[in-house]
């Protein structure tokens, strides 16, 4: 393919997360960063200031594996998507764009809200506290786990009969909940289910 760069030889570079789809950064890259990224499946970039090549995460150990590379319909903009170790920005936040706009009006969900809930499940399986619900599910074992997953699948069904969204939006973020926490205890990451349901999808 045939790059647009820009006079000084550059192309921006937007990063992201390839699990939950969160943007990490900006950067750019030359010809040179571009095949090197290739090669290694890691990512570097063209520093600006410094006029040199840098490999994400050489000096930090914030590496950035790199899960797959496309362009924009202009050729003048690349997008990789990256697997993210620690921060990805120098300020130590995970993403560089983490101080936002008011627009008067938020979102009412995040994205990324599944995998953030399922983190915190691993957290407290690794860091148990004590009252904590979770805990107390991964104490009982799988037998309270799979119980309270198939109470909750009944109680969505309960929800879809009465004809209230309301109530079964609730029930399904519980079913899905108590998923998560199976799949926790039975050691299989959310992307083990997502790569199941991505084959489905190119099946179709």
């Amino acid at each position: 393919m045939e790059f647009k760069f820009n006079n000084d030889g550059l192309i921006p570079a937007v990063v992201q997360d390839y699990r939950t789809g969160e943007v990490l950064m900006l950067a750019y890259m030359n010809e040179e960063a571009i095949q090197k990224t290739k090669e290694t499946k890691t990512s570097w970039f063209y520093s600006r200031s410094r006029q040199e090549l840098w490999n994400k995460g050489a000096t930090s150990g914030h590496t950035q594996t790199v899960k797959k590379m496309s362009y924009d319909c202009d050729e003048d903009t690349i997008l990789l998507q990256v697997e993210q170790k620690g921060a990805a920005c120098h300020t130590g936040e995970r993403s560089c764009f983490y101080r936002d706009i008011e627009l008067g009006e938020e979102p009412t969900f995040k994205r990324d809200v599944v995998n953030q809930i399922y983190q915190s499940i691993i957290d407290r399986q690794e860091n148990p506290k004590e009252g904590s619900y979770t805990n107390y599910l991964f104490d009982e074992g799988i037998d309270k786990i799979l119980k309270k997953v198939g109470e909750e699948a009944g109680e969505v069904i309960i929800g879809a009969k009465n004809d209230d969204h309301e109530n079964l939006a609730m029930e399904i973020a519980d079913l899905t909940y108590h998923i998560l926490v199976l799949l926790a205890e039975k050691g299989m990451p959310v992307e083990r289910v997502k790569e199941e349901l991505t084959k489905r999808v190119k099946g179709e």
